[in-house]
């Protein structure tokens, strides 16, 4: 489970992960109870409206955001985001602590938190990829979602008691603090260490990425049931929050809500990170289960109850998320991987943007339970395609010793060959053959 941590490189940036992302979601509750309660008398439209500001740049930006995380260093691209990040955080507390924040202006620093998040993600993302060997790379993944939902189970419920006690202001202050501990991480990386790079000589962009995962059917579905289930059903913020106002509770209950949803989040990461790799299965499966976990929180009768459902509501969606990033990073062309990775966080925070204000909108007009079971159905819908996606491409087929056993083929991840960063160079990656896999063999012999 935690073979990663065999890396030197990889351990520090667990642990500087972690202390930043704790901050990060106690800044995260604090906002969306200003907007919420401070800015607006409840309205979740506004809630809905900052969401898609903050989520939306990395749709609108993927053609650039991809193709700098695969042309420069991710390890000085992060050091430049993650410095602008906490500068964001101290403009905003410095304008709660004055009394001066508007509904207007934090719309502003939302749009500027969802730009600068918009380079951050993919070079993080891949940046995972660089410290620790191939095999390790599904089993990194799903321990850097640990270190991201072990950080939601301590900063919201911390978050929002500190709410209570010193106000928004405060919060943001103490997690502008927290983002030195990212930046010490990354200065302490050994880059000696870590993987050569493998950079494409073309000059398409995003272009080269978007048809590289056009040629692949599995991708295609991976990429539209991760849009399905996070458009509609992971406005957690919305629900939660929402949720807790209707069951009389404040900014306390909202943030005992958001630990809760992680209790569930971490154990899926955990789970994530004993599997040798991702598959396909796993992730119809645990799109059918937050579906299904979805619903039944939605009919839920009282405060307590509906916190146990969202145990299984955080367990599937982690799930869901650990194996599609693991299984796009491990089965997709190395020097491509910048640029697929862009297309996927455009997919999972672009589709924020188009789902927040649907949900806002149903929340005002026939309540939070009502925005819950559409996000379920979408969970239920999701499922349905990967699973006849499996059918129609013909990998489900019966087992030639069992008669009524079904087997899946599932697509292994690409092999790389190690070769020392003293000596590997352009020339040598430009010789070297490119990496196949069996949906691009499979879609050249169809053209």
């Amino acid at each position: 489970m935690f073979r990663s941590f065999s890396t030197f490189n990889y351990r520090i940036w667990f642990f500087g992960a972690l202390v930043s992302n704790i901050g990060g979601w106690m800044q995260a509750t604090a906002q969306d109870w200003v907007v919420l309660t401070e800015l607006t008398d409840n309205d979740a439209t506004a809630m809905g409206i900052t969401m898609a500001l903050q989520f939306g740049p990395p749709l609108v930006l993927v053609s650039v955001t991809g193709w700098v995380a695969d042309r420069f260093d991710r390890r000085k691209i992060l050091l430049i985001t993650q410095s602008v990040l906490m500068m964001l955080a101290i403009g905003v507390a410095a304008l709660l602590l004055t009394g001066v924040m508007t509904l207007p202006l934090m719309f502003c620093f939302a749009l500027m938190f969802g730009i600068t998040n918009a380079f951050d993600a993919p070079a993080r993302q891949a940046f995972v990829s660089d410290m620790v060997a191939l095999e390790d790379a599904s089993n990194a993944v799903a321990l850097n979602s640990a270190s991201f939902n072990m950080a939601r189970l301590i900063g919201p419920a911390v978050g929002g008691l500190l709410i209570v006690a010193v106000g928004t202001g405060w919060v943001f202050v103490i997690n502008a603090a927290t983002f030195l501990a990212m930046l010490i991480a990354l200065v302490m990386i050994r880059r000696g260490e870590l993987l050569p790079r493998v950079k494409s000589r073309g000059r398409n962009g995003l272009a080269e990425g978007f048809r590289y995962v056009w040629a692949r059917s599995d991708l295609k579905v991976v990429f539209v049931m991760v849009f399905l289930i996070g458009a509609f059903g992971m406005n957690f913020p919305i629900y939660a929050s929402t949720m807790a106002l209707e069951f009389g509770r404040q900014a306390d209950g909202y943030g005992v809500l958001s630990s809760v949803l992680a209790i569930g989040s971490l154990a899926g990461a955990l789970l994530a990170a004993r599997r040798d790799r991702a598959r396909v299965r796993v992730l119809i499966f645990a799109a059918g289960l937050f579906g299904l976990a979805s619903v039944v929180s939605s009919w839920m009768p009282s405060y307590w109850s509906y916190a146990a459902v969202l145990i299984f509501v955080g367990f599937s969606t982690v799930t869901m998320l650990t194996t599609a990033n693991g299984y796009v990073q491990t089965t997709t062309d190395p020097a491509l991987r910048g640029r697929v990775l862009a297309l996927y966080m455009a997919v999972v925070m672009g589709s924020t943007p188009i789902g927040a204000p649907i949900a806002g909108w149903i929340t005002d007009a026939a309540g939070p339970r009502a925005a819950i079971l559409v996000g379920g159905i979408a969970g239920l819908v999701a499922m349905a395609i990967g699973l006849s996606w499996i059918v129609g491409s013909g990998r489900l087929h019966r087992h030639e010793s069992s008669r009524f056993r079904l087997t899946i083929d599932e697509t292994r991840p690409i092999s790389v060959v190690r070769v020392d960063p003293v000596v590997f160079s352009d020339e040598v990656a430009a010789a070297t053959t490119p990496i196949r896999t069996e949906q691009t063999e499979r879609a050249e012999r169809a053209d």
